[in-house]
């Protein structure tokens, strides 16, 4: 597998992932819906691929910010998703620093 289909794989996981818990209707840390927060995920993974896919690379200010945010909400039992998201990061062809 090449490293632009790594990455892409990566990101695809991270969204069926987003879209197990919407529909788990994943509640946040503080115990609110999650489900607009894992909407905005979405978004946001959906056009950072993109980019990625025409400049060859994840911007890395991009993944540091998502990856604090992330953090900020998500349940501290439910750490699937920033497994996921450092998948992106493994995937990246070249570190992210």
């Amino acid at each position: 597998m090449t490293k632009g289909s790594e990455l892409d794989a990566a990101f695809d996981a991270a969204l069926t992932l987003i879209r197990k818990s919407q529909r788990a209707k994943m509640k946040t840390g503080s115990g609110e819906d999650a489900r607009p927060l894992l909407k905005q995920l979405e978004g946001e993974l959906k056009a950072e691929q993109a980019r990625s896919a025409e400049r060859g690379a994840v911007d890395a200010e991009w993944f540091r910010h998502t990856l604090r945010w992330v953090v900020e909400w998500l349940p501290e039992d439910q750490p699937q998703l920033i497994g996921a998201l450092g998948k992106i990061a493994r995937a990246h062809p070249d570190p992210l620093s």
